[in-house]
């Protein structure tokens, strides 16, 4: 069921949704932060990690906080991560891409799940190069509960895709561990995988949701955008991963808003 919106209200709940989304980012700060801690996400409250100062929620207010305060702690000045600020935007922006494409319906709040527990996978993998698998476990179930039409052709193109790149992943794997480490005789790279486990649920939702024509546009974009960091490492000769799972994310939002498969295919 989709909710009818009178154009001259429709100004009205775009600002409403992007603060909507704005909110639950700010909670999924905390879930980004605090997960991979092993410490709650319901308490303590919100606090400074250096000084330990509850912050109040004047001081706590999604993205207008981290402006004003420019970015510090009120009370010690210790400086807050930048990523604070852009899961707040990102949360914010993705909630109004979705509701101008969709609109409200259970799709919607479905989907807009689906996207931001993609976004709080993509700040871990980010930070840490691995990622709970419970989180992994939640993508699944809430990507192919978004699968109304057709739903075992999906599951199909689910197992479609995580099969070809489970042999894509087998073949460079094996080009990188086995050629290039004698090329440029490093012997890390023995043991480096082209793949990390937590990709492959990722791509198997891409899969089932998007089809295989504009699945493969969502990782095409997803390598494209990956190649910027890789690149900007090798410059700076660093020997730092590149998390794959942000970009696989942005590689299907993208799609998935634009269907850019449809224009070039």
């Amino acid at each position: 069921m989709i909710i009818q919106i009178e154009r001259e209200d429709l100004d009205l709940f775009n600002i409403f949704v992007f603060i909507f989304g704005a909110i639950i980012g700010s909670f999924l700060n905390v879930v980004i932060y605090r997960v991979p801690r092993g410490e709650s996400i319901v308490t303590p409250r919100s606090h400074c990690t250096k000084c330990g100062k509850t912050i109040s929620w004047y001081h706590n207010i999604p993205i207008i906080s981290y402006i004003i305060l420019g970015g510090k702690c009120k009370y010690c000045d210790e400086k807050y991560s930048i990523n604070y600020f852009f899961v707040e935007m990102l949360s914010a922006l993705i909630a109004l891409s979705l509701f101008v494409k969709i609109g409200f319906s259970l799709e919607y709040f479905l989907i807009l799940a689906l996207f931001y527990t993609l976004l709080v996978l993509s700040f871990i993998d980010l930070e840490y190069k691995a990622v709970p698998d419970w989180i992994l476990l939640l993508v699944v179930i809430l990507g192919f509960s978004c699968v109304y039409n057709n739903f075992l052709d999906s599951i199909k193109d689910g197992f479609i895709f995580v099969g070809a790149f489970v042999m894509l992943d087998f073949f460079v794997t094996f080009y990188i561990q086995n050629i290039k480490s004698k090329i440029l005789k490093d012997e890390t790279l023995k043991t480096q995988r082209a793949l990390g486990e937590g990709d492959l649920p990722i791509i198997a939702v891409i899969g089932a949701l998007l089809g295989l024509a504009s699945g493969m546009i969502a990782i095409f974009l997803a390598a494209l955008f990956a190649i910027i960091p890789s690149i900007y490492n090798n410059i700076k000769n660093s020997e730092k991963q590149t998390a794959f799972i942000p970009y696989l994310s942005l590689g299907f939002f993208v799609e998935y808003i634009f269907q850019i498969s449809k224009v070039i295919l």
